[in-house]
């Protein structure tokens, strides 16, 4: 069988010489010639496939995994993604029935970044993996990408499997979003976008850091995922919608200044179920632990698109315990004429035994009227009552965290002693019964700091 992904390497000399069919051409968006010295992948592959194990590979344009093949990504790859074209950022799509796996350390990650000399956000589109497991729109293709049976997803295989992935992390991505976009028109494909991906799968060890949108997305499916990382991105870094009822445990979101004004508002989490608010099933409802969302040091005085720590709207559930969510100007958690009533009435959603700041304590808690935005006294006493314990923080220095802001070097999310969330977590009910580690501690991190510097988690 013809294999129709273009792949060489040249064993006899030291340095590896490009196969691309249209020789040595540099897209003109790409300024490094990285091409020409590593094996290029194009186009579609549609047989098994293993990279070679700390090789780098330039991937070129959309490259999609098809025909139930398997790609497999070895420790230490390091994979260099450029366009085919200025109108088609590079990326990689793994088909329904296709699979992925990336087997890196925390050493030796896998890495995806931009082939530029000078990277910026938005230099390739990022990782696409599609299933078949449910959706609210019981079918779909994924916005970014042309609409054919390659981007198809949905179905009814709550268990499918897209593969594993652990200690990956992605770069300077998220190109095929416009600015200012409306994220129910235009919600192009960001970071790390897993669209009805199905629980077999494995998602573990993953950052995304400097994407020009979002840094994770999850448009319907069950996967659940631990140990992701969002950092400096341009919009949402944990994006639910169409559906999505997996569950995550020990993730970050994390920022050191508000992002461009490429996004309308930029969240840690954001939420949603489907366009009108009309509630098609499977509600949009992710079940989360041990979360830590920050944002950058300091009250904000002059408004920017930095927005809500956790903004729950658009008629979704959600369950979200054993969390810090702090230094976001306009709100810790703010839900909507829509998402309110659902969560003060216990129809589907609870936020509980979480540790909450906001830059203003007063909207630690807050209420998206449409016209505007206003602090929410009822929800902050229903929020804070005896049932679901949670916190209000007045300052950062009160949650004690060990070096949330270091000058020059990684930051440290690990809790001293004395603080709060040392306790208090709470893994009580059906919701929590399974996947879940069971931990005392509240945030991503406890007392041993998981997301410390690596090669895989870099705070550059």
């Amino acid at each position: 069988m013809r294999r129709i992904y273009f792949l060489c390497a040249s064993l006899a000399l030291l340095s590896l010489a490009s196969c691309d069919d249209e020789g040595s051409h540099i897209s003109p968006d790409i300024t490094d010639p990285s091409e020409q010295k590593a094996d290029t992948i194009k186009g579609a592959i549609t047989e098994n496939l293993v990279l070679k194990e700390n090789a780098t590979y330039y991937l070129k344009g959309q490259v999609y995994v098809k025909n139930n093949a398997t790609l497999t990504i070895p420790a230490g790859v390091t994979v260099l993604v450029g366009a085919k074209s200025t109108a088609e950022k590079g990326g990689l799509v793994v088909k329904q029935g296709a699979k992925l796996f990336v087997n890196g350390t925390a050493q030796k990650p896998v890495v995806f970044t931009s082939a530029a000399t000078a990277k910026t956000p938005g230099d390739w589109a990022g990782i696409v993996l599609l299933g078949k497991a449910p959706t609210n729109l019981v079918t779909g293709n994924v916005p970014g990408l042309p609409v054919s049976d390659d981007t198809k997803f949905g179905g009814d295989v709550a268990g499918d499997n897209s593969g594993a992935i652990n200690y990956l992390r992605l770069e300077y991505c998220g190109g095929l979003n416009p600015d200012a976009e409306d994220e129910w028109e235009t919600d192009m494909a960001s970071g790390l976008s897993l669209f009805s991906v199905g629980s077999a799968t494995k998602v573990e060890h993953v950052m995304v850091r400097n994407s020009r949108d979002d840094a994770f997305q999850f448009v319907g499916g069950t996967v659940n995922a631990k140990y992701l990382i969002g950092y400096n991105n341009g919009d949402d870094d944990f994006d639910f919608d169409r559906g999505y009822t997996g569950k995550l445990q020990y993730i970050i979101s994390y920022r050191t200044a508000a992002p461009s004004a490429h996004a309308l508002r930029a969240n840690g989490m954001e939420s949603l179920n489907d366009k009108d608010a009309l509630g098609p099933v499977p509600h949009t409802r992710p079940v989360i632990s041990n979360m830590t969302i920050l944002g950058p040091q300091g009250a904000e005085t002059t408004k920017t698109n930095l927005n809500q720590g956790v903004y729950i709207r658009k008629a979704t559930r959600f369950a979200v315990r054993n969390s810090i969510v702090a230094e976001y100007p306009q709100g810790g958690l703010m839900v909507c004429m829509k998402t309110r009533p659902i969560l003060l009435n216990g129809q589907g959603s609870e936020f509980m035994f979480n540790l909450v700041h906001s830059d203003n304590s007063a909207r630690a808690f807050t209420w998206d009227l449409n016209t505007e935005v206003v602090a929410d006294e009822e929800l902050t006493n229903f929020a804070t009552n005896s049932t679901n314990q949670n916190t209000v923080i007045q300052s950062l220095a009160d949650l004690k965290l060990k070096a949330p802001y270091a000058a020059s070097a990684a930051p440290d999310f690990s809790l001293q002693g004395g603080a709060a969330a040392l306790t208090g977590a709470n893994f009580s009910g059906p919701d929590y019964s399974t996947f879940f580690t069971t931990v005392a501690f509240r945030g991503a991190v406890g007392t041993d700091n998981w997301a410390a510097a690596s090669n895989w988690a870099s705070w550059k």
